[in-house]
C-alpha cells in the first residue's frame, strides 16, 4: 500500500463529512488494498487464464457471455475471484460502518446546527419516499439497508457509510497514486467535458442529477460562480448530508429531495444537466424518463452531459463481461449490464434530441475513461 493509501483527512477540507480515525483508516486502506489486488491482480490473471488455457482447450471460442461464462465458473480461479470480491465488500461496509457508527451522533448534531442557522443554498425534504421499484428493494453496492434508509431522526447514516467509500473505491480502481484529488474533482472533470461540448455556453441554472452525497454538485458552482446551482436525489439521508456539507464549505447550493425521472421543475428550467454514475444505479425504464425529463428541463441552447461506467459490450473482452454480469447477479449492481447494452445516444435520440446534437461517447481521466452521453439543445 503506497503513502497515499491511508485515508486521513486532509486538513483544508469542509468541517463535516466522513472523518474516520487513524486506526479506523488504517482499516480502510487494508480493504482498499484488499479491491485493488482482487481488481487487477488476481482478475488479470483469470483474464490470462480465460486467453491461454480456457478458449484455446474448448476448441471453438465462446461468442457471448454466456458461452464464456461457461468455460470459466467451475474453475478455482474464477471462484477465488468471486469469494473474495464478495467478501471484500462485506469488508467496506464493516469498515465504514465502525466510523459512522462514533461520529454519527456529532454529525446529526451539525446537520441541525445548520438547518436552524441562515443558509447560503437550500433543502427540500418531500413528505414521501420517492424511491420507485426495482430500484426501492435494491441495496445498490450491497449497501446494508440501501441509500435511503432511516434509523433516526434526520438521519444521515446511509449518506456517511456511502460517502466513507469513495476514496476507498478510488484506491481499488488503481486512482490513488500521487497525491489525493480534491474532494470535487470529478464535478470538474464533468465540468471540463461539458465546455469541450458547449464552448460557448455559461450556464446560468445547472442541474445535478442524482447528486447524492453532494460533494461533486460543488464543483459546479466553483467553475460557473454566477451560475444557481440544484442537485436533486432521491434518497433523503444524502439530501441532508449534501446541504451541510455545502453550507460547511461556504458554497450556495440548492438541493432538494426528487426523482431524475418526474421533476417538479417547469419546462426548460436548466442550462445545464449533468450526473455522475447515476444510470447504471436504475432501471431501464428510469433511464428513459430521465433521459426525457433532462430534454424537457433543458433550456435552448442547453447541454446534457451524463457520466456513466464504460462497460458497453463493444469495448470490453468477454471476460470482463462475465465478471462484471457477477457483479449484476452478486454485488448489488442489477441494473449494470442493463444499462451497458443501451445505446445510449439513440435513447439521447429518443428523448427528443436532434441526431445532429446528441453525442455518447468516452472521456479518459487519469487512467480511467468514463461514458459520457447526452445532447444540446438548438438555441
Amino acid at each position: 500500500m503506497g503513502k497515499h493509501d491511508v485515508m486521513t483527512p486532509e486538513a483544508d477540507e469542509a468541517p463535516f463529512g466522513f472523518a474516520p480515525n487513524h486506526d479506523e483508516a488504517a482499516r480502510l486502506g487494508f480493504v482498499g488494498a484488499l479491491k485493488k489486488f482482487v481488481n487487477f491482480d488476481l482478475e488479470n490473471r483469470l483474464a490470462a487464464l480465460f486467453d491461454n488455457d480456457l478458449v484455446p482447450a474448448a476448441g471453438t471460442p465462446p461468442e457471448t457471455r454466456a458461452e464464456a461464462a461457461a468455460l470459466v465458473e467451475d474453475h478455482p480461479l474464477y471462484q477465488l475471484w468471486g469469494t473474495l470480491t464478495f467478501h471484500s465488500q462485506n469488508l467496506l461496509w464493516d469498515a465504514v460502518q465502525v466510523t459512522t457508527d462514533r461520529t454519527i451522533d456529532g454529525a446529526v448534531a451539525q446537520y441541525r446546527a445548520v438547518i436552524e442557522s441562515e443558509s447560503l443554498g437550500s433543502i427540500a425534504l418531500s413528505d414521501e419516499l420517492l424511491v420507485k421499484a426495482p430500484v426501492a428493494t435494491t441495496e445498490i453496492h450491497r449497501q446494508p439497508g440501501g441509500y435511503w434508509r432511516e434509523k433516526r431522526a434526520d438521519d444521515l447514516e446511509a449518506a456517511l457509510n456511502y460517502s466513507g467509500t469513495v476514496e476507498l473505491y478510488r484506491i481499488a480502481k488503481g486512482m490513488a497514486a500521487g497525491e489525493r484529488p480534491a474532494p470535487d474533482s470529478f464535478g470538474r472533470f464533468v465540468a471540463a467535458v461539458a465546455r469541450k461540448y458547449a464552448p460557448d455556453l455559461e450556464p446560468k441554472a445547472v442541474l445535478d442529477m442524482g447528486c447524492g452525497t453532494g460533494e461533486q454538485t460543488l464543483a459546479y458552482k466553483r467553475e460557473w460562480p454566477g451560475a444557481e446551482v440544484h442537485g436533486i436525489d432521491v434518497a433523503r439521508p444524502f439530501i441532508r448530508f449534501a446541504h451541510a456539507y455545502a453550507e460547511n464549505a461556504g458554497v450556495p447550493v440548492h438541493f432538494a429531495e426528487m426523482d431524475a425521472g418526474a421533476t417538479h421543475y417547469p419546462d426548460e428550467s436548466f442550462d445545464l444537466i449533468v450526473s455522475i454514475i447515476m444510470f447504471h444505479e436504475t432501471s431501464k425504464a428510469q433511464v428513459r424518463d430521465i433521459m426525457r425529463e433532462s430534454w424537457r428541463l433543458l433550456r435552448p441552447g442547453g447541454l446534457v452531459c451524463h457520466l456513466d461506467v464504460p462497460y458497453q459490450p463493444d469495448r470490453v473482452p468477454l471476460i470482463k463481461q462475465v465478471t462484471n454480469h457477477w457483479q449484476v447477479r452478486h454485488n448489488g449492481e442489477p441494473f449494470w449490464s442493463g444499462f451497458a447494452e443501451l445505446d445510449m445516444k439513440a435513447e439521447a435520440i429518443a428523448a427528443g434530441f436532434d441526431p445532429e446534437h446528441a453525442f455518447a461517447t468516452y472521456e479518459a481521466v487519469g487512467p480511467a475513461a468514463y461514458h459520457f452521453f447526452g445532447g444540446r439543445k438548438p438555441a
